[in-house]
């Protein structure tokens, strides 16, 4: 079992033997060796035996690892082939001491299959003469990226990145931003920025750098700040084992040839031939299979067998059963770790071990896949009980990724409400943080605005869902103490159960509003599109952040549109400052839902313009200028209700038709409606308050309250179709 982990870990084999060679050495040469070898009462013969025998294993370990001057680790960090951190490398990064992987002293982010992302901080006295440092034989700045650049002898007259959101940015750096230009090149041929189109720029300052992210999700934009992303390639042609595909590249330094590797679908590794190769990423494939090369990387096993069998002893036998009993201890010490971190951070609910959450989802397969979100993917899963679940996998790219785990876990523990998604486990094991949340089937909200996802939602269900999601924040607005903050409110995060019931999800970001009054944040974090404006300018994170971003919100469920969307005139890209200015000047018509238009009644239309008049007022850039959440949900309770009121008055109306005049009609009907309204607002006021204070802070474990106060979105569906 020792064995076929080695096989299917290079480089997790050279370190441990790297390691075990030294330590073997070291103690075979120190005096305590051969002193606890003699208290042991171990004659000559044997400590002979057993020293020679050591000397063998270091021997064929030699043999199997061949010689090797790369060094792949670097603290915590482990890269594959061609990245590596000395000489011997193909591509050599540098370690710092504190263990932290850097090119030409600048901070690198991650590595990809095909990039680097190099964070590029904000800096005003930074000379033009450290862009050079972001080009080498080996990699260069994509043109996916837009860089910034300060006293320059010309204006830069367009930009990969809009000139609004470079402004939102960089809001507190004072350093003369007018003089300020972002130079990319996104129509280059060869997808790499020209240094020689740099040069020409004549700029004397490097300020930063802005890189637009491409998701999977092409409705979804990422945009890293103060990051730039670098291309690599290998020189000459292309050399990767028959399992990987070769991506050639025009070096954009010399013109000269080069080459990437990538493991086909299906295989796993760094593609090269000089490397680790690629094999089949099947776990069921065992030792055997791997000889006869029925699971890939026939080249690397022939090494790796031809290697063992020149230095074949006893000793291999028992340096490996060593190995076996080392990697069952680290497991015990991780799944001990693991307990210790659920107890210390007071975690209450199921801790799942890996295997189940692989088993859940067939190992992770695509097929289970739900979406991409900004810090994990989501995948349907279904555990021993036969309960489907969604597990969301958290991608290890940011340090704190551990950190935002563990208090989405303790947020989402202490929160009880009918309207926030339910957690019902967590795993945290292998370097993995895994999350398990209630199945949410009907997706999420965006989808259904977009079309990604079933037919158009007719505007009751809108205004409810609305209305819902509304009540969940009010809830950790009011009902908890100290107030909790969740920073990252969208559509996206709005998910949708069978019967169409809003669940609002993804509390990696939130913060206790407590913690966040005393002290300015230095990382404004969030989603483009939705973040507070003067979140941005001051970093002081308030309740009516979430009220902005919930402003946002509104928008997008009156018109149908995207956040951020690039393919909108430069004007529009931004739909919070398209929504202000049609709702400002009147203009409201202009950009509602096409698909709301068929079925506008009288009600409609008037809870349309009040809805985009509560956006507006959410929207607004002074933060006192807008409402509390609580006043939200409450007024966006007010006008679901008037719905059911209206028909209430329209059945009552009908039935004494017969015994009213046209004239008392007349004269009756708008003291009725002005009573009817003020019942509606006591209703609504009521009802919020006692729904807000019902639900107190206890565990999730406890069963979840139902109350319905209104006809559910599933029945107005039904309503509707009928």
């Amino acid at each position: 079992m020792c064995f076929h982990y080695f096989i299917s870990s290079p480089s997790t084999f050279h370190q441990f033997s790297s390691i075990f060679k030294l330590f073997i050495l070291l103690i075979i040469s120190s005096p305590p060796f051969v002193t606890c070898a003699v208290k042991m009462n171990l004659s000559p013969y044997v400590r002979t035996r057993r020293i020679l025998c050591l000397s063998i294993f270091i021997i064929s370990s030699n043999l199997v690892l061949g010689s090797t001057n790369c060094t792949h680790s670097c603290g915590k960090n482990i890269l594959q082939y061609p990245f590596g951190f000395s000489s011997g490398c193909p591509i050599q990064l540098s370690c710092t001491s504190n263990g932290a992987m850097v090119i030409n002293k600048f901070p690198v982010q991650a590595i990809t299959s095909e990039t680097i992302l190099i964070n590029l901080l904000a800096n005003c006295s930074r000379p033009f003469a450290a862009i050079h440092n972001l080009f080498s034989s080996n990699y260069a700045p994509t043109s996916r990226n837009g860089i910034l650049f300060q006293n320059c002898s010309f204006s830069q007259s367009s930009c990969l990145i809009p000139s609004t959101m470079i402004q939102t940015h960089f809001e507190l750096l004072d350093c003369g931003k007018e003089n300020m230009i972002c130079y990319s090149e996104p129509n280059s041929e060869n997808n790499f920025i020209d240094l020689r189109n740099l040069s020409r720029t004549g700029c004397h300052s490097l300020f930063s750098a802005i890189s637009v992210e491409s998701t999977l999700n092409s409705s979804a934009v990422s945009l890293d700040v103060q990051v730039v992303q670098l291309g690599w390639w290998l020189k000459g042609h292309c050399q990767c084992s028959s399992n990987a595909n070769c991506t050639k590249i025009s070096s954009p330094i010399d013109g000269k040839l080069g080459y990437r590797c990538q493991c086909s679908e299906g295989f796993v590794g760094d593609g090269f031939l000089a490397g680790s190769g690629c094999r089949k990423d099947d776990t069921t494939c065992n030792p055997s299979n791997y000889l006869s090369g029925k699971c890939g990387g026939t080249t690397r096993v022939g090494v790796l067998v031809g290697g063992i069998a020149a230095g074949a002893s006893l000793m291999v036998s028992v340096g490996l059963i060593c190995c076996f009993i080392r990697r069952r201890l680290n497991y015990q010490n991780r799944s001990r770790r693991s307990r210790e971190l659920c107890e210390t951070t007071g975690i209450t609910i199921p801790v799942y071990p890996y295997k189940e959450m692989e088993k859940a989802t067939d190992f992770f397969s695509e097929k289970r896949r739900l979406g991409n979100g900004a810090y994990g993917t989501v995948y349907s899963g279904k555990l021993q009980s036969d309960n489907w679940v969604a597990i969301k996998r958290i991608m290890n790219r940011h340090t704190d990724s551990i950190e935002q785990v563990i208090n989405e876990i303790k947020l989402l523990s202490s929160v009880n409400h009918p309207n926030l998604v339910r957690l019902l486990g967590c795993c945290i094991e292998k370097g993995e943080q895994i999350l398990v949340y209630e199945f949410m089937p009907n997706g999420t909200l965006s989808q259904h605005l977009q079309r990604e996802k079933g037919n158009a939602l007719p505007w009751p269900v809108r205004l409810t869902i609305a209305a819902e999601t509304a009540q969940a924040i009010a809830y950790l607005h009011n009902a908890m103490h100290p107030p909790i903050y969740h920073r990252d409110v969208k559509s996206s995060n709005i998910l949708l159960d069978y019967n169409y019931k809003s669940k609002v999800a993804d509390f990696g970001l939130s913060r206790l509003g407590i913690i966040e009054s005393s002290h300015i944040s230095t990382a404004p974090q969030g989603t483009p599109g939705y973040l507070d404006p003067q979140y941005h300018q001051n970093f002081q994170l308030s309740d009516k952040s979430d009220v902005y971003s919930f402003g946002v919100v509104l928008a997008e469920i009156i018109t149908g549109l995207k956040a951020v969307d690039f393919a909108r005139p430069q004007d529009e890209i931004n739909l919070a400052a398209l929504a202000i200015d049609r709702i400002g000047k009147g203009n409201l018509d202009e950009v509602i839902d096409p698909s709301i238009e068929p079925h506008m009644d009288a009600w409609t239309l008037s809870s349309v313009h009040k809805v985009a008049e509560l956006a507006f007022r959410c929207l607004a850039f002074h933060r006192d200028m807008r409402p509390s959440m609580m006043e939200v949900a409450i007024e966006v309770e007010q006008l679901r209700l008037s719905k059911w009121a209206i028909s209430e008055d329209n059945i009552t109306a009908s039935s004494e038709g017969s015994s009213i005049s046209s004239a008392s009609d007349v004269s009756e009907k708008p003291l009725n409606l002005s009573i009817k309204k003020r019942e509606i607002d006591i209703k609504a006021n009521i009802f919020l308050t006692e729904k807000i204070k019902d639900y107190s802070p206890v565990s999730v474990q406890d069963p979840w309250k139902s109350e319905q106060s209104s006809p559910s979105c599933n029945s107005l569906l039904n309503h509707i179709v009928k």
